[in-house]
């Protein structure tokens, strides 16, 4: 992005003294610096908005502070999604494996204080334009109202499964690990909620890098457990199968990224490609 304000942006040159501009000269210089500043301006603007104006052009006619029936507030989770469209330049692959209008559990990795649930979900939302909620676990902060009012919910088989039977898409992330390749655990009771509610699971990754606006979230074909059984086993070999494929994934992908709060500082490069 860098390159594209230098285009809009004028040089300051260097004269000599005896090459002394006129008034008019130098009203017309700040008079068109004024015009490429706004250009520049609005080409940041145009950047942020063109990534969510498909998803979001609905929830643009609903009411300041309406919710649903989870306590999730459209258009807030708009105004944060334009914001996110200034740091992050997010591809999304796999979503034509989610269903189009049932519920479905996605399972993603999570790298430590990344809090890679909540950026799935935005992506995700973004790709195939529905509101996609996420299971609001804090390494650092406890849940709080924000979390309700972007689509958090609680980290509780029946909370989760009434949503799933709803027709609403649930991102659940692993257990934090310190590794960017490695995925925590999943927890199994959490992975019961999509079973009880006869819910396909899916494996999710994402990656991201420090120094750039690039992100992915990339999602596979729903995972299957390895046979039906009538007690909770099932549902331990479902989390580990599932934590395997979003391994997997990760292998596949290749770039590596942190996805930590930390490429969200302005030396990381907001204008990187």
């Amino acid at each position: 992005m860098m390159s594209e304000l230098a285009d809009v942006l004028p040089m300051p040159g260097i004269s000599s003294v005896d090459d002394e501009p006129s008034t008019s000269s130098i009203g017309g210089a700040v008079s068109s610096a004024g015009r490429r500043v706004g250009d520049a301006i609005g080409f940041l603007g145009s950047t942020a908005t063109s990534g969510v104006r498909s998803a979001t052009g609905r929830l643009a006619q609903e009411q300041r502070g309406a919710t649903d029936d989870w306590g999730r507030d459209p258009v807030l989770v708009r105004n944060i999604m334009f914001l996110a469209q200034l740091r992050w330049n997010v591809s999304t692959g796999g979503d034509q494996h989610l269903p189009k209008r049932r519920g479905a559990l996605v399972v993603v990795n999570s790298p430590r204080m990344s809090n890679s649930a909540i950026f799935t979900a935005f992506a995700i939302s973004e790709a195939v334009d529905r509101p996609v909620r996420f299971v609001a676990t804090r390494e650092l902060l406890p849940v709080t109202r924000i979390d309700r009012r972007i689509g958090g919910l609680l980290a509780h088989p029946d909370e989760i499964a009434g949503a799933l039977r709803a027709d609403e898409i649930v991102v659940l992330g692993a257990a934090p690990t310190n590794g960017l390749r490695s995925v925590g655990t999943v927890d199994h009771t959490l992975i019961g909620a999509a079973l009880a509610s006869s819910t396909r699971v899916f494996p999710a990754a994402t990656t991201s890098t420090p120094f750039a606006r690039r992100a992915r979230v990339e999602i596979g074909p729903a995972t299957h457990p390895p046979r039906k059984r009538r007690g909770p086993l099932t549902e331990l070999e479902l989390a580990d199968r599932v934590r395997n494929d979003v391994h997997d994934l990760l292998d596949e992908m290749g770039d590596l990224g942190t996805g930590t709060p930390f490429d969200w500082l302005p030396m990381a490069g907001m204008g990187g490609n």
